[in-house]
C-alpha cells in the first residue's frame, strides 16, 4: 500500500509509515487474490508450504489440506499444469495453512465447479465458526447468505463502482430500500 491506515486487533498500520516500521500483519492476516498469485516455478505443494518454510514452521497441516480440498492427484504439479479451479484450491490451502486470524478472499469460487464450491463453503463456515474473520468478495448471493449469520460483526457491503452504496446485516439481502441493490438481487434470483 502507498497510503492509508488500517487497524487490526488494536494495532495500527499506517502507510507510508510515520514512525518505526511495524512488522506486517501477515500471517495473522492472509489473502487469496482472484489472480491467485502462485509461483510458477514451484509445484502446488511447494507454493502451499513456502510461507511455512519462510517462518521455519513444519507443514504438519498439509496432509489434511490435501485431503480436504481433494488435491492428492495434482499437488506435485506446477500451476500451469492444472486447472484454474485446482490452483484456486491450492491458493486457499496456502492461506489457511498459516492458521490466520483473518482471511481476505477475492472471488474464491470463481473457477470452481458446484461440488468444489460446496467444499469451500463448508470449509469457510468451519473457519467462521472457529472465530476466524472472513472478508469475502463475491457475486454469489447464495454463497454470501450461507456464510452470513446474525452475529455481531457479520456485515454485508454492496459496492458499486468502488463505493459502498448499501450496508447491513443478512436482512439486507431480503429487505433493502436501495434501488440498485434490489436490481442486483432480482438479477441474482433470476439466475438461481
Amino acid at each position: 500500500p502507498d497510503s492509508g491506515r488500517i487497524t487490526i486487533d488494536g494495532q495500527h498500520f499506517e502507510y507510508p509509515p510515520s514512525g518505526p516500521s511495524l512488522p506486517p500483519p501477515w500471517p495473522r492476516v492472509t489473502v487469496v487474490f482472484q489472480q491467485l498469485l502462485l509461483w510458477p516455478h514451484l509445484t502446488l505443494r511447494q507454493n502451499i508450504v513456502l510461507p511455512l518454510r519462510l517462518r521455519g514452521t513444519p507443514a504438519t497441516g498439509l496432509p489434511e489440506m490435501v485431503e480436504l480440498f481433494g488435491m492428492a492427484d495434482f499437488i506435485d504439479r506446477y500451476p500451469n499444469e492444472v486447472s484454474v479451479g485446482q490452483r484456486q484450491r491450492a491458493a486457499l490451502a496456502r492461506a489457511a495453512i498459516l492458521d490466520p486470524s483473518y482471511i481476505l478472499l477475492d472471488e474464491i469460487t470463481s473457477a470452481l465447479d458446484i461440488e468444489q464450491t460446496g467444499v469451500i463453503m463448508r470449509y469457510l463456515v468451519s473457519l467462521r465458526d472457529r472465530g476466524i474473520g472472513l472478508l469475502l468478495v463475491t457475486h454469489l448471493i447464495g454463497f454470501a447468505r450461507r456464510l452470513l449469520t446474525r452475529r455481531e460483526g457479520d456485515e454485508l457491503l454492496f459496492l458499486e463502482n468502488g463505493r459502498v452504496v448499501a450496508s447491513g446485516g443478512i436482512d439486507l439481502l431480503t429487505s433493502t430500500d436501495h434501488p440498485r441493490l434490489r436490481e442486483f438481487l432480482a438479477s441474482a434470483e433470476e439466475l438461481g
